[in-house]
């Protein structure tokens, strides 16, 4: 992403982050007027800092560049008034138009629909969070930890994923999101 920027975009005032808590601390060094984020970081999913971000910096433009699905991710997007996604599958021209059109603040073009069924696109934001960890092998007590929920609540949380999606054990979980393209 930082070569797109640098060699096509002109812009050369970049930040680089690894992890989530890079990434706060970043924020809170100086005023950023753009935030390109992948959803997967080192040590966890955007998701759970996104609401945080938005809080502080309610007027920073946010893009998400990921492999992960626009499909399964769009609705926890939106909830966050996150308006621009680029997958790290697109092709290069599709991938600096979109950055223009983000540093620009134009509106961005409208997502592809896709006209299979994904059994992850009815998950919510939590679920999302939770299930990137149940891919990754933490237990329940582990994400509890992480996530700073209950046990109790991660439990119901991981019932949920399981019945959205059919799947009737880890495995079968771990089928699904490897076909859907689902990063842990």
């Amino acid at each position: 992403m930082k070569l797109y920027l640098q060699f096509n975009l002109d812009c050369t005032d970049i930040t680089e982050v690894s992890s989530c808590n890079e990434l706060m601390t970043e924020l809170g060094k100086k005023k950023f007027t753009h935030l390109i984020l992948d959803i997967i970081l080192t040590d966890g999913s955007t998701l759970e800092v996104i609401p945080d971000i938005r809080e502080a910096y309610p007027e920073i433009e946010l893009l998400i560049f990921s492999m992960q699905p626009q499909d399964i991710y769009g609705q926890a997007l939106e909830e966050y008034g996150i308006r621009y996604y680029i997958s790290k599958t697109s092709d290069e021209e599709e991938i600096i138009s979109s950055l223009h059109k983000f540093l620009q603040n134009e509106t961005p073009a409208p997502s592809p629909t896709h006209n299979t069924v994904n059994p992850f696109k009815t998950l919510a934001r939590r679920e999302l969070e939770v299930l990137h960890y149940v891919l990754k092998g933490a237990d329940t007590k582990e994400i509890a930890e992480i996530l700073n929920l209950k046990m109790n609540t991660v439990f119901t949380l991981e019932t949920c994923i399981y019945e959205k999606t059919n799947a009737g054990n880890i495995k079968e979980l771990i089928e699904l999101a490897t076909l859907y393209n689902v990063n842990f």
